[in-house]
């Protein structure tokens, strides 16, 4: 059973830290499946992927392409996703469930801090998650620098 970690995003842009992510994923040989809500959300991100090269480049597309099962990350609104991740990445609030996290190596939850519905929803998730027995640890970046404020189960 994979880990699901949650970031509340109150320094960092959802891009950049996405980004961290994503490279540390792909260090590991995983594919991931990031997940969004809505489709500009996600064209928004594929432009930020690919035009922050300072960080090096993301191999990565937009859902919808002739490559889907292909890409290394696949940035998607569906809850399948045909690149068979290791991975998903949830963001804007993207809906996830306890039983997906037993077929993953990590599922990441990105939330904006600023939006009360966004850590609303984490708070939700984080509950369903830890109720279902699923190890999940809790980073907040309050102080300007990532640390782990909670950790559960599993």
């Amino acid at each position: 059973m994979g880990k699901a970690m949650f970031y509340h995003l109150t320094h960092s842009t959802l891009e950049a830290t996405a980004r961290t992510l994503l490279l540390r994923a792909l260090d590991q040989g995983w594919r991931v499946a990031l997940r969004g809500r809505d489709r500009a959300v996600l064209e928004r991100l594929d432009m930020a992927l690919w035009t922050d090269d300072k960080a090096g480049f993301l191999p990565h597309g937009l859902a919808g392409g002739p490559h889907d099962a292909d890409q290394p990350v696949l940035l998607t609104t569906d809850s399948t996703a045909p690149n068979a991740p290791q991975g998903v990445m949830a963001v804007d609030r993207a809906p996830i469930t306890p039983e997906e996290v037993a077929g993953l190596e990590r599922l990441w939850v990105l939330f904006d801090g600023q939006d009360e519905t966004a850590v609303q929803n984490a708070r939700s998730d984080w509950k369903a998650m830890t109720a279902a027995g699923v190890l999940a640890e809790y980073w907040s970046e309050e102080g300007g620098r990532w640390e782990k404020k909670a950790q559960s189960g599993g």
